[in-house]
């Protein structure tokens, strides 16, 4: 089998989303696989003591290589978590054939180069009709599920601690819509809350990201706000879902104006080519 362009694959993978865009990954690339790493000299001790949000980092950057792999021609299986010897080797992406592209495939791995932070408040404009039916289809594959959340001032106003007593969500751009406006937020998690669970909610996000920037919206995660335990189990507990959440992701028309860019670590930095086994 043709091995792929692993160079394209990973320049893909590391414009992924990132806690404060600390790019926490590291990939190291065999003809027949491709294997993700949490980069330890990345870690932000004091932001992401237990990691979470960089592992759920490096899970969407696994779901960018799987959607530039598979616009390429290339299937492949994705393995979380299979060195007991190395926790920091995440996933191995490992490939099994070549196909012939879907349509899908090929819009989504162009939308990569076309998703970016927003800097401003979303348009108070509708979303597409069935939006948030489809974003939980699309999580469903992953093991994770994906939630609207009905009255996100209510919820942004508790994590503020006016009803919890300290949890804080961020105002201004990176808060969640309030009440009467069109854009939606929603929740997504799974069933556990461990690295497995966060890499699939990572892969999952990566996922809804994509979805969402093909039809010309703007979509935001928050992991921040949900870092302590205690947080996520509250939540989960008051809205009766299925798991602790790991994230709000806000989704809605752009502004006008975008973020600044994030510029990725270059491939060099962060790409090792090694030789096939035995």
């Amino acid at each position: 089998m043709e091995v792929p362009d692993w160079a394209q694959v990973v320049a893909a993978a590391t414009r992924a989303p990132s806690i404060h865009d600390s790019q926490p990954w590291q990939f190291v690339a065999a003809p027949d696989r491709l294997d993700v790493f949490l980069d330890r000299d990345r870690a932000l001790p004091v932001l992401d003591p237990t990691a979470r949000q960089q592992v759920i980092s490096c899970g969407s950057a696994v779901e960018f290589a799987v959607v530039a792999l598979s616009a390429a021609g290339y299937d492949g299986e994705v393995y979380l978590l299979t060195d007991d010897g190395d926790p920091d080797h995440l996933a191995t992406i490992t490939l099994t054939g070549r196909r012939e592209p879907t349509e899908e495939d090929r819009t989504l791995a162009e939308t990569i180069g076309h998703r970016h932070p927003v800097g401003a408040a979303l348009q108070p404009r509708a979303v597409p009709t069935g939006l948030a039916d489809r974003l939980q289809e699309e999580g469903h594959p992953y093991g994770t599920w994906v939630t609207p959340v009905p009255e996100p001032a209510e919820l942004a106003a508790w994590l503020r601690g006016e009803s919890s007593g300290g949890d804080v969500v961020p105002d201004g751009p990176d808060a969640p819509p309030g009440e009467g406006t069109r854009p939606i937020v929603v929740l997504l998690g799974a069933d556990g809350d461990d690295r497995y669970a966060w890499l699939q909610s990572g892969r999952a996000l990566g996922r809804l990201l994509l979805v969402a920037t093909a039809e010309g919206l703007a979509a935001s995660p928050l992991t921040q706000v949900l870092d302590r335990p205690a947080v996520r189990a509250r939540i989960q507990a008051r809205l009766s879902l299925a798991g602790p959440p790991q994230m709000l992701v806000r989704i809605g028309r752009p502004p006008e104006a975008s973020g600044a860019e994030s510029k990725p670590r270059p491939v060099g930095e962060v790409l090792r080519l090694v030789p096939a086994a035995g």
